[in-house]
């Protein structure tokens, strides 16, 4: 695995283990932020370790379509793309809540968690 790959994964990891405690204290804001950059990051490590011209983008779902391209899959849905993609800018900057149509809440940051999990784990497993 190339160094710069490690690297990515290691702040990913870092992403994850920031958003596990936020949820612990309540901090569900910022646990979505957290999850946000894990998956962003992860799918970036892989970019690198493919040598595919890294993006200046946000998007998890143009990370993943990027990575389709190249027969690099994830098992993240459209819809959990979507979901991810729209925690970005308000978990960032005070423009109301992260979710257009819900206050981010414990149940909702567990799911989150989870697809940070199943995305950095499925990254991993390929590389």
């Amino acid at each position: 695995m190339k160094n710069e790959t490690t690297q990515w994964l290691a702040h990913a990891t870092e992403n994850l283990a920031s958003a596990t405690l936020l949820l612990k204290h309540k901090l569900f804001n910022s646990c979505l932020q957290n999850v946000q950059q894990c998956i962003e990051k992860s799918l970036k490590a892989a970019m690198i370790e493919h040598s595919l011209k890294l993006l200046k983008t946000h998007s998890i779902a143009e990370l993943k379509q990027l990575l389709a391209n190249k027969q690099i899959v994830t098992t993240l849905s459209d819809d959990e793309c979507d979901f991810i993609d729209s925690i970005y800018l308000p978990s960032r900057y005070p423009l109301g809540n992260v979710l257009p149509h819900f206050v981010p809440d414990e149940e909702i940051c567990i799911n989150a968690l989870s697809l940070a999990e199943r995305t950095i784990n499925e990254i991993k497993s390929q590389l």
